[in-house]
């Protein structure tokens, strides 16, 4: 009886992350153009960059990124600095054409991610299937992305000393 006990207990507080793992988070495919058209929009006016990931609602790896994206430590830094899109690329035969646009080799797996500007200029896309076997990835993956693509603070700078 303890260990259904426990059981149940284990599972009320994983239930969150498990319904979010089995949404829908990629939506239908024939609204990405105007999903990337209108997150450049909103990181212009908003000062942030544009996060694409590209992936479907099968793939199992592109659930657990999204799980990571809701981190704790990842969703400031996801809401601070990106808009994120998310692109659905059907079972590898939808929006082929943006995955090439932005560098992204969908053969390569998902998810990938690309990264643009407030302008929509690409500054970066993986192109070896990095998050691929996110599933064998610790979240510090995605907080290591995030902070290194993120935009810089307006008004900051970096100094350098050498001695």
């Amino acid at each position: 009886m303890k260990r259904l006990s426990l059981f149940v207990a284990v599972l009320m507080l994983l239930a969150p992350s498990i319904a979010r793992a089995a949404a829908d988070i990629y939506p239908d495919p024939a609204q990405a153009k105007a999903d990337i058209a209108r997150a450049i929009r909103t990181a212009a006016a908003q000062h942030k960059r544009v996060l694409l990931d590209f992936g479907g609602n099968w793939c199992g790896d592109c659930q657990v990124l999204d799980i990571y994206f809701h981190d704790p430590r990842n969703l400031p830094i996801l809401q601070k600095s990106f808009v994120l899109v998310h692109v659905n690329v059907g079972r590898i035969d939808a929006n082929l054409d943006i995955a090439e646009k932005y560098g992204i080799p969908i053969k390569k797996g998902v998810p990938a991610l690309a990264v643009l500007d407030s302008q929509g200029r690409l500054l970066y896309s993986q192109k070896q299937g990095e998050f691929e076997a996110m599933r064998n990835m610790q979240s510090s993956s995605v907080t290591e992305f995030l902070a290194q693509w993120r935009p810089a603070t307006p008004g900051c700078s970096t100094v350098v000393v050498t001695c």
